[in-house]
């Protein structure tokens, strides 16, 4: 460990933020906690204006040549860095577990391939990007997709190096260079990114990351007339700033947002299955922008689901994410875990029944917690926890479950359990939601278009739609006569 570097899990990565391709230092910096056990890890350069800008900067100087890298090299490049993610795969796992409190052998067996998986499939789906030509009135019409410029692309600390690689890749892709702001509860992956990148050949300056608070750099990124495209996943409120910020220079926004999704259990559904998919609402603590958090079973079947789900619940070990035995981890940081106990304990006091949990552990431990008797303009239905806490409310027909599953401010998701495709067909077709999950969840392709409606965000990305907002379309159209003969 030097000055600018943190051994972390027997892993070497730099404090510094990365400008222009080489390692920057802040005069300030902020401390990285992790979860697991409360301690501190290191300090992190904290970023200012200056950084931030310089940041920019290195991103516009950068942006003419990348741009013109022809697609087949950029793809090359982008393939370099699944390559690299994959050597070091092993090492980004324990890091990311260290340092934002999620389960080691999720990041081991699915979050880190699908870092490297996002890489290849944007590097592959920029090769087959493509409108076919099409004729009006004799003139050639022709579609393509421009690099935009330098994208500010913001990240969350849930699912810290996927959910960057998700943004990253498709902006690179597109010919666009990057300034990245990791969250400030877990930078160190993308640290790591950094060299990756580095070793790969992406050339300086196409990606830049900047580290440190969002309310002391964020306007310094988001409001920069040469910033071409932002992309940002976090809260509502941080979303209204950033569009507010961004205005004056109408630059192009993606934001996916907060939900407070649904799980529609029928009378007619396999309820092992059902129960299966409610209990897996836990999954990283409850810190899960698409978690079903409210549970909406058939009368008929709720006092059965119920029992069921408290027994598959039981069944759940919480503890030390770092081992292979454990399904529930620690939640981010102690500010979050008051946040989580504050909207439990208000609920209670407003006559919710707890039927399991409903209080912390020791260290930044929640127990998994299942809410009854609750109002449906209760806070707790209607506000995003964002930790292992599921409400459970009953439904007499179809009409009431489709009431109650969109009677929220937010569109983000939706799992219906039924044994009726004809049933699915009609509840789907009514449900207010970016991605509807039938008789599954989490179940994510690439190619599908992500995004959330109402207040769960703005636009959508994947394959074809996130090149459609990392670029400007231009339609060139050609006249059929005008053309010197050079026969």
């Amino acid at each position: 460990m030097t000055e600018h570097t943190l051994t972390v899990a027997g892993v070497t990565v730099d404090t510094r933020h990365w400008i222009g391709g080489r390692r920057v230092a802040s005069a300030g910096t902020f401390t990285d906690v992790s979860p697991i056990d409360g301690k501190a890890i290191g300090a992190i350069s904290r970023g200012t204006p200056a950084e931030a800008a310089e940041a920019v900067a290195a991103a516009k100087a950068a942006f003419p040549g990348w741009a013109a890298t022809p697609r087949a090299e950029r793809a090359r490049i982008l393939h370099a860095i699944a390559d690299g993610v994959e050597k070091r795969l092993e090492e980004l796992a324990v890091v990311e577990t260290t340092d934002n409190g999620a389960l080691l052998r999720s990041h081991r067996r699915g979050v880190m391939p699908r870092v490297a998986h996002n890489f290849r499939f944007f590097a592959d789906w920029l090769l087959t990007l493509d409108h076919e030509d099409f004729e009006t009135r004799g003139h050639t019409n022709h579609v393509s997709w421009d690099p935009a410029g330098p994208c500010v692309l913001i990240t969350p600390w849930n699912a810290p190096l996927m959910m960057a690689s998700w943004k990253v890749a498709p902006a690179l892709a597109a010919g666009n260079t990057v300034v990245l702001k990791p969250a400030e509860w877990t930078p160190l992956t993308a640290s790591l990114l950094a060299d990756i990148t580095a070793e790969a050949g992406l050339p300086a300056g196409v990606l830049n990351i900047v580290q440190g608070y969002g309310s002391e750099i964020g306007d310094a990124l988001t409001s920069h007339p040469d910033v071409r495209r932002i992309s940002f996943t976090g809260s509502v409120p941080t979303a209204k700033h950033i569009a507010a910020s961004s205005a004056p220079n109408l630059t192009p926004t993606s934001f996916e947002l907060g939900g407070k999704s649904p799980l529609l259990v029928f009378a007619d559904a396999d309820l092992d299955l059902a129960v299966d998919l409610a209990v897996e609402q836990y999954d990283n603590a409850g810190q899960v922008c698409l978690a079903a958090t409210r549970i909406l079973v058939e009368e008929s079947i709720a006092e059965e689901f119920t029992r069921r789900f408290t027994e598959k619940a039981a069944g759940l070990t919480q503890g030390d994410p770092r081992d292979e035995a454990t399904d529930v981890g620690p939640n981010i940081h102690p500010r979050q875990l008051e946040k989580i106990d504050g909207f439990v304990r208000r609920a209670v006091a407003a006559g919710a029944r707890t039927v399991i949990g409903g209080h912390p552990g020791d260290g930044q431990y929640y127990a998994p917690t299942l809410l009854t008797d609750v109002a449906q303009d209760s806070e707790i239905v209607q506000e995003e926890v964002f930790g292992p806490v599921l409400t459970l409310q009953t439904f007499r027909d179809e009409d009431e479950a489709v009431r109650l599953a969109n009677d929220t401010r937010f569109g983000l998701a939706a799992t219906l359990a039924t044994g009726d495709h004809e049933r699915a067909d009609r509840v789907t077709a009514q449900l207010v939601a970016g991605t509807v999950w039938v008789n599954c969840f989490f179940v994510r392709d690439l190619q599908a278009p992500f995004g959330g409606s109402r207040e769960s965000g703005v636009g959508r990305e994947g394959g074809t739609w996130s090149f459609d907002f990392y670029c400007d379309l231009k339609n060139t159209v050609t006249a059929p006569k005008g053309w010197k003969d050079h026969g």
